[in-house]
């Protein structure tokens, strides 16, 4: 990666300012307004992209300034629902898709295939799905994510997976090209996919669901919600779930068998409501985040023999956590 001192970012705002608006391309963007733990320090450079073309387009202007390398050099951004920004920020440009990159529309041919680009949030799809009386992805309905991080990430709640639903995927490859692999060709696993391998930006899926009765629906997403509000800290800033589960286990259940039910780092506390999720409680820096994790990981270690990874996506730290 090439230094991104002040000169560079200079430059590289000044191609971007060709392609984009300038209220399009925010410099020294605080990561805190971007993520659901409301923690992160500032991006260098923070940039909202509208349409495909857009993107082929900034795209092309990172790989000309030589800032080529996605996940080193640039991070796409949905909701910042599963990320841990460090309080040192990012070193490099975020971008955000919106504005288009939130259409969701029928497949008319059919009627039971939704065509939703990355950007919708899976509580607007689920929506959407009750409103044609569409059935199958009520489970993703109080997920806090985007369908684009979603597919990355093979989000899933209640039994239910991405991969149960997907049918194909448009992607578009660093260099602008857009492919489209079928749900087969994504690798979908426990909270994996093929995105966690290659280099590709997610631009629309095809979900495919079945008829429904609009009253069962309903009282299926009424009645998850409910369970959430129920078991999950709702009211604080968090990721969801913070760890992965481990084969044969749960990752709540070793926390909480490990003594760790509302131990906290500062402002970061493994909740006393639901164990698998470390809250904010209103003052924590990402620091305070990253160690309680660590020391999860530790402690749960010792306790049971068994290692449980982090599903949160961490940017911007060093080894020390910074």
């Amino acid at each position: 990666m090439r230094e991104f001192d002040e000169n560079a970012k200079q430059k590289l705002c000044q191609r971007l300012a060709c392609i984009l608006q300038p209220e399009q391309i925010l410099v020294d963007e605080k990561m805190s307004a971007h993520t659901t733990f409301r923690v992160g320090g500032e991006a260098d450079i923070f940039v909202e992209i509208n349409t495909s073309k857009e993107l082929q387009k900034v795209l092309a202007a990172l790989s000309a300034e030589g800032y080529s390398e996605p996940g080193t050099d640039y991070y796409l951004l949905g909701n910042g629902s599963n990320v841990l920004v460090s309080d040192s920020g990012i070193r490099g440009v975020v971008l955000h898709l919106s504005k288009e990159f939130g259409d969701i529309v029928l497949d008319e041919p059919d009627g039971t295939t939704l065509v939703c680009k990355a950007g919708a949030s899976l509580a607007a799809v689920a929506h959407k799905a009750y409103e044609y009386g569409l059935t199958g992805f009520e489970f993703a309905a109080g997920i806090p994510g985007s369908l684009g991080g979603a597919i990355v990430m093979n989000a899933g709640a209640y039994g239910g997976e991405m991969r149960h639903v997907v049918k194909c995927v448009r992607l578009m490859t660093p260099r602008g090209e857009i492919i489209e692999k079928k749900a087969e060709e994504m690798r979908f696993s426990y909270r994996h996919s093929i995105l966690k391998e290659e280099p590709l930006v997610v631009l629309e899926a095809s979900v495919v669901l079945a008829r429904g009765s609009q009253q069962e629906i309903r009282a299926k997403m009424e009645d998850l919600a409910a369970r959430r509000r129920e078991k999950q800290p709702l009211e604080y800033p968090s990721a969801g779930s913070t760890f992965k589960r481990p084969a044969g286990h749960f990752a709540a259940k070793l926390i909480e068998d490990a003594g760790l039910r509302g131990f906290s780092t500062g402002g970061a506390q493994v909740s006393e409501k639901h164990c698998g999720f470390i809250i904010n409680r209103g003052n924590a820096t990402a620091a305070d985040i990253y160690t309680l994790i660590a020391e999860v990981q530790k402690r749960v270690k010792i306790s049971s023999q068994v290692t449980i990874e982090p599903e949160v996506i961490m940017l911007g730290f060093g080894e020390k956590g910074r």
